[in-house]
């Protein structure tokens, strides 16, 4: 599929067809306004597309220890996603806490940094068709990984879980874990390097970085993993008003699926996915 192909592909959906994704009512009932200058007429009259990135998400969004430059799944997407376009890429850090507002004020084109789906992040910004499928697990140090035999063993006033703000984490420790005391950790810090330090008993990590984690630092283990929770969609974000660049990116989505570029992808960093 060349670049034309997936240009008309965008264009066609936008002109009448029905979203793959589901939107809001805000969404819709701004649609005419973002029909009149839609991030996809910009960026081709620009030639680059900014990508929102954290920079701090192995193996999705990281710095390469050596040259310091972006690596990752998600960075690898931005750069074919702007070969496809036919324009640069531009990544824009952010922060997790700041994801969404960094849309809001237009400080970038798309999030390119393994965000999951959420019905609090749903409220204000739209989700592209899943690339993939995610779920969570406790991550805990080796030498205590034994006392946790269930999920009740983590949901209980005796263990302390740590979890990053303004992560999808932080929601499912609020709303799953409520009997546990909780450390919250704010961004460049992570929440496994307090479990490192003995700070916290354990985190709740995705099957994606824990793969990660888990061969990075010997003495981390994933706890649970026959009872994965919260199987929920990888997607890319995008602003809750522009539903021709949230079309396009849709159907590019789908392209690249039919492709095996994700397939490619995933074999290439090895990333543990949830088949559930």
């Amino acid at each position: 599929m060349d670049r034309r192909s997936l240009l008309t592909a965008g264009a066609g959906l936008a002109a009448g067809s029905a979203l793959v994704a589901a939107q809001s009512p805000q969404a819709l009932a701004q649609a005419p306004a973002a029909a009149g200058r839609s991030r996809l007429q910009t960026i081709q009259q620009n030639g680059v597309i900014r990508c929102g990135t954290t920079g701090d998400f192995n193996p999705m969004s990281f710095r390469d220890p050596q040259s310091r430059e972006l690596r990752g799944h998600q960075i690898d997407c931005a750069h074919k996603l702007g070969a496809d376009l036919g324009v640069k890429v531009e990544f824009v850090p952010t922060t997790w806490p700041t994801l969404i507002s960094g849309l809001t004020a237009n400080q970038y084109d798309i999030v390119t940094t393994g965000t999951s789906m959420s019905v609090a992040r749903m409220k204000a910004a739209a989700f592209t068709i899943p690339w993939g499928r995610n779920a969570f697990l406790p991550l805990a140090r080796k030498d205590a990984a034994a006392k946790f035999k269930t999920w009740d063993d983590i949901n209980s006033p005796n263990t302390t879980v740590g979890f990053n703000l303004g992560t999808t984490m932080e929601q499912f420790v609020t709303s799953e874990l409520p009997k546990a005391k909780v450390r919250r950790v704010e961004s460049p810090v992570r929440d496994f390097q307090e479990l490192l330090a003995g700070r916290v008993d354990a985190t709740i990590t995705s099957l994606v970085e824990g793969s990660q984690l888990v061969a990075e630092h010997p003495n981390l283990t994933m706890v649970l993993q026959d009872t994965p929770k919260n199987s929920i969609p990888l997607c890319f974000m995008s602003a809750i008003d522009d539903l021709i660049w949230l079309n396009f990116l849709n159907n590019w989505v789908v392209l690249r699926q039919a492709s095996g570029f994700f397939d490619e992808l995933n074999d290439k960093y090895k990333l543990v996915l949830h088949k559930g």
